[in-house]
């Protein structure tokens, strides 16, 4: 494999998630960010990592500390790409702050170097146009809590080089993923295809007041042995991908998915929880109700 060098662009919680990811299984990555206060937030996740690495057994105190010394922070894009063989980009969910990033990006890489994005609502037909390198381009998607969840999509558009995807394919399982290959483009790749209309069905009984959050899960533990239910799940992603999702939705017209972006906006956003990632959600972590033996009594 010829991935070497790993730059993350975007050091939110999946492109921290990413990074680190990547520095555990050995790579020497390059983190960058827009300015010093994101970069700052960006350390305080990666001690969360190194923390939560440990009490999951996925790696000892001497291997979380390693990885955070093989990780860069950069605020300088020619910087953070100067000896770059992938870019993973992690930057927000609006196309415009994606378009100026690749036309950016593409100006400061290595010829050689292959983007890819981790966008969870974006085809990679509606940003390669941004790019100077069709050929070097897909979507490389990751579930959120990375190293438990450990799939990645890897989805290609018409133009991208047959190598170039079975390289990133690659690159997914020396980092410890188990790799998805999506011939074909969809959006929501395979698992919020499957997912989302999963959340959206737990969200419309309690958006609709019919049930509550955890009754929902309860539910659905019990019916079909799960052992997660839906707001678990919405816990673990994070309110702010199914808030965007739900939000275009929502202005595009479809009046379930307008009231779900409002709940999830007065619910989550408002009250700063971001589920597991800073431990307040629908549920308390690190120990979650639905955890205990008594929650499906």
């Amino acid at each position: 494999m010829k991935i070497k060098n790993v730059t993350v662009a975007g050091t939110g919680v999946l492109g921290s998630q990413i990074a680190f990811q990547s520095a555990f299984k050995g790579f020497e990555v390059a983190a960058y960010d827009i300015n010093d206060e994101a970069l700052e937030k960006a350390k305080e996740r990666f001690k969360v990592l190194q923390k939560r690495y440990q009490e999951d057994q996925y790696g000892t105190k001497v291997e979380v500390e390693e990885a955070y010394k093989r990780i860069s922070l950069f605020t300088d894009l020619e910087k953070a790409v100067e000896k770059a063989d992938l870019v993973i980009e992690a930057v927000p969910e609006v196309i415009e702050i994606k378009k100026e990033f690749y036309k950016s990006l593409s100006e400061a890489a290595p010829k050689d170097a292959i983007f890819a994005s981790n966008s969870s609502t974006m085809t990679p037909s509606q940003l390669v146009d941004f790019t100077d390198r069709p050929e070097k381009y897909l979507h490389l998607h990751f579930a959120n809590e990375i190293w438990k969840l450990n799939i990645a999509e890897v989805m290609k558009h018409e133009k991208t080089s047959p190598e170039v995807f079975e390289e990133i394919i690659e690159f997914a399982k020396a980092i410890g993923m188990v790799p998805i290959p999506i011939h074909k483009e969809q959006s929501g790749y395979v698992l919020n295809t499957l997912l989302v209309p999963h959340l959206r069905a737990g969200l419309q009984l309690v958006v609709d007041g019919i049930a509550e959050p955890k009754i929902v899960d309860k539910t659905w533990m019990i019916s079909t042995r799960a052992p997660l239910g839906p707001f678990a799940f919405l816990d673990i992603i994070g309110p702010n991908t199914p808030y965007n999702l739900f939000k275009a939705h929502g202005e595009a017209g479809d009046e379930l998915s307008a009231r779900i972006a409002d709940w999830l906006k007065k619910e989550y956003l408002d009250q700063d929880k971001m589920g597991t990632a800073n431990g307040k959600g629908i549920y308390t972590y690190p120990n979650p109700e639905y955890k205990d033996p008594d929650f499906l009594k």
